[in-house]
């Protein structure tokens, strides 16, 4: 044991000191010194990060929360002058809002709930139902997925054309029931990985009670696969709730039928009639529904509307969604 002996002179008194005491204590400073370093170094670099990816984000926020008046206010970039909700509200009646709304959701969840029935079909098949041609098949199956959607347009369009489904929201949904919604080859090839992955003794078991291979894939396989089931359920809702390209083709959208995706692309053509409904063109002035800066403030106020139902979906299944991603194996 290392003891120093320490005597002051002027007071006459000794001191022991325990050398080795005395070297942990210093290195528990350096040690704890260099985990507030560590720390603060990582909130800086996460800030960092959280501020490039969230800053269109908060601008579009802010944006949305000018006065109509100071569009053309070079002093305000970030914190409006004069707070207002008025552009959401001009931008709700432009895209005629609600409505579209109703019917973005409806044309969403029905090609979500079909897509899972047939991609989840189909899944189940490739892993387990081995049959001759069965890997041509999927071979097949992974060409639509880096086939672009344009290979097939025409063809797609004509065979609609022929069954009197153009203009009709119906045809979408065929689409999605018989496996060729948007990306549905990703979907089958998720649910194969997820169906190969599960131990066949389970399928065993089944059969040896006597259930018909529809009843395992029902009682059995499905309940199973509730990772995949979240993952495909949210991206098969997002990408239909986004898309523009089928909904266009097919002619979906209508006047008695609006879509958010479609409405945002013709959200200048109404601001006028929004701004007359709103009483804008008194309080702003008539040249204001031309000027260049606001229609953008408009149309950027008409995106975050559109995202946010989205936004606020993610809040309540982040978890889930997460937990399936890593489940499913689309990472890692």
């Amino acid at each position: 044991m290392n003891i120093n002996l320490n005597a002051n002179l002027e007071t006459g008194i000794l001191t022991l000191t325990d050398e080795r005491k005395r070297k942990s204590a210093a290195i528990r400073r350096t040690r704890k010194f260099q985990a507030i370093l560590i720390s603060i170094l990582r909130a800086i670099i996460l800030g960092g990060l959280c501020f490039v990816i969230l800053y269109p984000t908060i601008q579009q926020v802010l944006l949305a929360l000018r006065a109509p008046g100071d569009a053309n206010d070079p002093s305000v970039i970030w914190i409006p002058k004069n707070w207002s909700l008025m552009n959401f509200e001009i931008a709700s009646i432009a895209m005629h809002y609600w409505n579209a709304l109703l019917n973005t959701i409806k044309l969403s969840a029905v090609s979500m709930v079909l897509q899972l029935a047939s991609t989840a079909l189909a899944g189940y098949a490739f892993s387990r139902l081995r049959f001759k041609g069965s890997n041509i098949l999927f071979i097949f199956v992974l060409i639509t997925i880096i086939l672009p959607p344009q290979a097939l347009s025409l063809a797609q369009y004509l065979y609609f054309r022929d069954i009197q489904l153009i203009g009709k929201e119906s045809s979408i949904y065929l689409m999605s029931g018989l496996g060729m919604g948007i990306r549905s080859g990703i979907f089958i090839y998720i649910f194969r990985s997820f169906f190969k992955g599960l131990p066949k003794e389970l399928e065993e078991a089944a059969q040896i009670d006597g259930a018909n291979v529809f009843r395992i894939f029902w009682n059995v396989m499905l309940p199973n696969a509730r990772g995949a089931i979240v993952t495909v359920s949210l991206f098969a809702f997002v990408w239909q709730w986004n898309d523009t390209y089928f909904v266009k083709i097919f002619e979906v959208a209508k006047e008695e039928f609006p879509i958010l995706t479609m409405e945002l692309l013709n959200v200048a053509e109404n601001v006028r009639v929004a701004l007359f409904y709103t009483g804008g063109l008194e309080l702003i002035g008539q040249e204001i529904w031309s000027n260049p800066l606001f229609l953008a403030t408009i149309s950027n106020v008409s995106a975050l509307l559109m995202m946010l139902p989205l936004l606020i979906m993610y809040l309540f299944v982040q978890k889930q969604f997460v937990e399936s991603i890593e489940r499913t194996g689309i990472v890692g």
